[in-house]
């Protein structure tokens, strides 16, 4: 395996598809990290050059400028579920406003996401999907989101859901994307859902 490689490197190999201290700068509600602070790139060269342009590359920022963490509850305070106030927001529900999810923070770190999903996924149950496929956290997918909206003006998943590791209280699997709704009816914002699992409460009458 090639060594680690500096920031700059990373950057140069992911040309627009990075996001990284000098690009969340414009992002004025997340702490500013300076270069010192910054945590080691944990890709190499290869790793990175075979995944430039599917994926974007997101330094994650753990905390607000005003020191509170970054997790989905307070993301959702700051940006608003009303499309008609301002955009990017979240899509207007409150389902999950008691799920421990929500309030994962999002750790100082770098990762990768997929900026589109996978075609032969589609339609396809989580439960065969996750033997293949290796879910990205809830609190992820939302960051990568917004920070890619606001840093690079990229809207990734406007009109797809994406699976997410996370649950709700019932062990529910957590999706999250489409901004958009295509036919029109929905206003517009970043959703999140849960799939519901078929359990015996689940029956019918005549």
């Amino acid at each position: 395996m090639s060594e680690k490689i500096t920031v700059q490197q990373a950057k140069t190999i992911m040309g627009e598809n990075f996001i990284g201290p000098d690009e969340l700068k414009k992002i004025n509600f997340l702490e500013t990290i300076d270069s010192e602070s910054v945590p080691d790139v944990p890709f190499d060269d290869e790793y990175l050059k075979k995944r430039k342009d599917d994926y974007l590359l997101i330094l994650g920022i753990g905390r607000f400028a005003d020191g509170k963490k970054v997790t989905i509850r307070n993301l959702q305070q700051i940006l608003g579920k009303d499309p008609e106030e301002k955009e990017p927001c979240f899509y207007n529900q409150d389902w999950y406003d008691n799920e421990s999810f929500i309030d994962v923070s999002m750790r100082d770190e770098w990762f990768l996401i997929r900026k589109n999903v996978y075609e032969d996924s589609r339609a396809i149950q989580p439960i065969e999907l996750v033997k293949k496929y290796k879910f990205p956290s809830a609190i992820c997918c939302t960051y990568a989101f917004f920070m890619a909206w606001l840093a690079l003006g990229i809207k990734l998943w406007c009109h797809d859901f994406v699976w997410c590791r996370d649950t709700d209280h019932n062990g529910d699997r957590i999706y999250v994307g489409k901004y958009y709704d295509v036919d029109g009816i929905n206003k517009n914002g970043f959703s999140i859902h849960r799939h519901l699992s078929l359990r015996t409460c689940y029956a019918c009458i005549d």
